[in-house]
């Protein structure tokens, strides 16, 4: 990994501890639970804490966007994809027909708890309308507006930083 997307990294987590209470130190060697990034196949994190080293993947070439960095952190944090709460059916419309086949466990709703918070289209755990599409058409609609455009968020939301806050009660 070069320097400058080390540095892309690093501004992603101090972007998160700027407005959260989280905060990240260098490991230590005796340190055994961390965050090991690393460019993997795409840019992907596993679902909070899974004890011992956490892989965080973020491929050189697509996934080094301060963005991606809070949204794969986010997952490591306990979050999930905003079209998968809980709620979202009062919100969205998934578009199964639209879905790349192999793909559809990215859709799946989760008994997800969303800390009081409201339905986000801001949030940087939000896909865009026509992710992972099959066929060039939308995979998720919003019903206030089937035209919305949402998906491209370049920092974590009011809303995201407010879940992080108070699932960590901060």
């Amino acid at each position: 990994m070069s320097t400058s997307e080390r540095n892309i990294i690093i501004d992603g987590l101090l972007s998160l501890q700027r407005s959260t209470c989280i905060r990240f130190v260098w490991r230590n060697r005796g340190d055994h639970d961390y965050l090991n990034f690393f460019s993997g196949t795409g840019c992907w994190s596993y679902l909070g804490r899974q004890g011992g080293p956490q892989d965080v993947s973020l491929r050189s070439n697509g996934c080094l966007y301060r963005s991606t960095v809070q949204h794969e952190v986010l997952h490591a944090l306990g979050f999930h994809h905003e079209q998968v709460r809980s709620d979202r059916d009062q919100y969205v419309q998934i578009l199964t027909q639209n879905i790349l086949p192999g793909t559809e466990r990215n859709f799946v709703k989760a008994n997800t708890n969303n800390l009081g918070t409201p339905y986000d289209f801001n949030s940087v755990m939000h896909y865009s309308r026509l992710a992972f599409s099959r066929n060039g058409q939308p995979t998720i609609v919003a019903k206030s507006n089937p035209n919305l455009s949402f998906g491209n968020a370049r920092e974590m939301s009011a809303n995201d930083i407010a879940r992080v806050n108070r699932l960590y009660r901060c």
